[in-house]
């Protein structure tokens, strides 16, 4: 089992203290290594809070989330920070890439925080690897703004990926592109997730996304439930 939600709950308070908002209801949920799965649900169900509950940017109001055996909620902030650096990776809706640095640096970004200089060579070449993978290996040296929406999308990806994380969270990561472009992220997402064997949660409004994973959660009113 590489992750484990257990009875997880969050709450928001009314800015007068009057009201409290419950946005995730005692969920539990389990996630083998290797799982692709998609977790739908209307705007504004908690899809995104959920995701960055399971990615430690967020805190439940109650419950645990348990990776790789490991409570996260007991960790210490400076632990935290590691655990996200090199054992998660984070795919958002907008690419958040450096205008001012090119591809190869843009991937590079968060080898600059706690890695070993001894890993630098090894580092670049996994980056000029993946960005062989999703097909960008004649843009080491390009800019953001030299790229199409769908290769800035596939740099994100792949700055995700450096330090190989055993999960990959992703927050609506074809939200902003066209179909095209978003099959094509698609297929490099469940690329990755068969061979680098890399545990993907995806966040999405998307049907056409959701339905190329193994397994689809519908989240409402608090609850999260399985597609049969």
């Amino acid at each position: 089992m590489l992750l484990e939600l257990k009875n997880i709950t969050k709450t928001y308070q009314s800015p007068s203290g009057s009201e409290i908002r419950v946005v995730l209801d005692n969920l539990s949920m389990e996630v083998e290594a290797g799982d692709a799965i998609a977790i739908l649900g209307p705007s504004g169900s908690g899809k995104s809070t959920l995701l960055n509950i399971i990615g430690s940017l967020d805190k439940p109001s109650g419950g645990e989330v348990i990776l790789n055996g490991e409570n996260l909620s007991a960790l210490s902030d400076k632990k935290l920070a590691e655990v996200r650096n090199k054992k998660m990776g984070f795919i958002f809706q907008l690419h958040h890439l450096l205008p001012q640095c090119t591809v190869l640096e843009n991937v590079l970004i968060p080898t600059l925080v706690g890695s070993n200089p001894d890993e630098k060579n090894t580092l670049e070449e996994r980056a000029k690897y993946l960005l062989e993978k999703v097909k960008l290996e004649d843009h080491y040296d390009h800019r953001p703004a030299q790229l199409s929406g769908g290769e800035q999308q596939r740099v994100a990806v792949v700055r995700a990926m450096i330090y190989n994380p055993p999960l990959l969270l992703a927050d609506e990561p074809t939200g902003s592109l066209d179909q095209n472009s978003a099959d094509n992220l698609a297929n490099i997402l469940m690329q990755l997730n068969k061979d680098e064997k890399v545990t993907l949660i995806v966040v999405t409004h998307s049907e056409k996304l959701a339905g190329n994973m193994q397994k689809i959660y519908n989240l409402n009113n608090g609850k999260l439930e399985i597609r049969k």
